[in-house]
């Protein structure tokens, strides 16, 4: 069983890494295709707005023909979109290679999570999501590290080099090791059925949690550093405090999903946890110096890695089977939006007002959050 899953932790580390190494190094080594602000945005949107459009739909796609071929040719894909850049190592054709980059990750991504769930059995989905979430953590902490270090030694180009091998190489191992998953038989499901489902409490509960978690770790990498060089820190100690967050939300998760596992903690306690804890987090990024900084990552670190393995181990509980991948596709919807919308809700308040009260709006949906969510544990009960 472990040996089967290695390959889709690597699928995770992939899109990540991808992500982060590729986002956090175009502004500062590659002048000659960032001509502006305008076009880094535009250069940023490319990757998550493919992914927003496209995972629902290559989620549904691996209902219909099963989750491998999906997430093989989606990483082989990948690998391709990067050796576009590699060939061509032209500043017009970065577009083209980030826009194509950004569809195989909404192909491979949601795939691997319906494997996750489709490998394991439902008493072992706490400790499976919480390992995958583990190494894509890990891909989110290494990406603009390391991948500063390859632009630094070779360019963009070698940056885009590595991906395509690596993307590559995951394709193959998967291929080879990762078992061939049957579609399931389903029902006929009508436009007005999938809409009662994704607005059912039990789709959109953790999915909601996994946006506001989401939002909060962009929050906390965007906004972290611009807290502490305002109060006179330096790079290397708000540096710190991301890689604090990154390595915190890394180490939870394996943690979380094998208490799930073992009945010491429910789904339901446990992202009512997350999301308070990463509200003080954002609570405690207003406090002065470093202490207050790190504080603060530690915590929304915690916060958030608690309610990612716990968000995705309800979801594969509450979805049937046959629909599992359309379910992680729509999920990872949720995540993105989160993502974006995190940082813009900070960023508009704080124009308004100023960053602490960006980071108080932020604090206070999550408290918002997980009341609701404290109220539908109690109408369960109530009902059951």
């Amino acid at each position: 069983m472990k040996r089967r899953m290695w390959p889709l932790y690597a699928a995770g580390f992939t899109t990540a890494f991808g992500a982060h190494g590729i986002a956090a190094n175009l502004g500062g080594f590659s002048h000659d295709a960032v001509t502006s602000l305008m076009v880094l945005g535009g250069l940023l949107a490319l990757y998550d707005g493919a992914e927003v459009v496209l995972k629902p739909i290559f989620g549904t796609l691996s209902d219909r023909i099963g989750a491998r071929p999906v997430m093989v040719g989606g990483l082989v894909a990948f690998a391709a979109a990067s050796a576009v850049y590699v060939v061509a190592d032209s500043p017009a054709w970065l577009w083209a290679a980030r826009l194509g980059q950004g569809a195989a990750a909404s192909a491979f991504s949601p795939a691997a999570s319906a494997l996750v769930a489709r490998l394991n059995p439902a008493a072992k989905h706490g400790r499976a999501f919480g390992s995958y979430g583990f190494y894509k953590s890990i891909g989110y902490t290494l990406g603009p590290l390391l991948g500063g270090v390859l632009v630094w030694a070779g360019g963009l180009w070698l940056l885009f080099l590595v991906l395509a091998v690596l993307g590559a190489a995951v394709a193959v191992w998967a291929a080879f090791e990762v078992p061939a998953v049957a579609p399931l038989p389903k029902q006929r499901q009508t436009v007005l059925d999938l809409v009662r489902r994704l607005v059912d409490p039990v789709f959109l509960g953790p999915t909601a949690a996994l946006a506001a978690a989401a939002a909060a770790l962009s929050v906390g990498v965007g906004f972290l550093p611009v807290t502490g060089a305002a109060a006179g820190l330096g790079t290397v100690a708000t540096g710190a405090a991301v890689s604090a967050l990154a390595a915190t939300a890394a180490l939870v998760q394996p943690f979380a999903g094998r208490a799930l596992d073992a009945g010491r903690l429910t789904t339901g306690a446990g992202i009512f946890t997350g999301l308070l804890v990463t509200a003080a987090g954002l609570g405690c990024a207003v406090l002065p110096g470093l202490a207050g900084l790190l504080t603060a990552a530690v915590l929304i670190g915690a916060g958030t890695g608690l309610i990612t393995p716990l968000g995705f181990a309800a979801l594969a509980a509450s979805s049937p089977s046959e629909r599992l991948g359309q379910t992680m596709g729509s999920a990872e919807l949720g995540r993105e939006l989160g993502d974006a919308g995190g940082p813009l809700l900070v960023a508009t308040v704080a124009t308004l007002a100023t960053l602490a009260y960006g980071y108080a709006a932020l604090a206070a949906l999550l408290t918002l959050g997980s009341l609701l969510v404290l109220l539908l544990r109690r109408r369960t009960k109530v009902t059951g």
